[in-house]
């Protein structure tokens, strides 16, 4: 009994034990072993991404979509429009809750294609 308490107020002061929280919170949710792709918000920023994304979506089925919901709010219109246009699943990453409270960088992950389950053999690009 004893031990049970322990661990709830251990669990209630610390949060949920979670593994490799730092990787998951740069890959949007995500392990980096799953991810085939990440974009940073900068290179986001440069027009010829969007022409890239798209050839990638059409040769990549099967993959999932995460946006950086603490980006821009245009940036996640488009990439999320995109996403829409090509029949593509995709969640947006706002990451509530968390205690790490840094603000977005522009080296920071916008967008990440990761399979949702398995590990990725070879990574499109990182």
């Amino acid at each position: 009994m004893a031990e049970d308490l322990e661990h709830f107020i251990k669990t209630m002061a610390l949060g949920i034990p979670t593994i490799k929280p730092d990787e998951k919170r740069a890959f949007l949710g995500n392990f980096r072993e799953r991810v085939a792709m990440a974009i940073t918000i900068k290179q986001l920023r440069d027009a010829r991404i969007t022409t890239m994304l798209d050839a990638v979506l059409t040769r990549y089925p099967g993959y999932r979509i995460f946006l950086n919901g603490r980006m821009g709010e245009s940036l996640v219109n488009q990439y999320m429009m995109q996403a829409i246009a090509h029949n593509y699943p995709f969640t947006i990453m706002n990451q509530p809750g968390m205690r790490v409270t840094k603000r977005v960088l522009q080296t920071d992950f916008g967008w990440v294609l990761a399979h949702p389950t398995q590990k990725i053999a070879r990574p499109i690009l990182l």
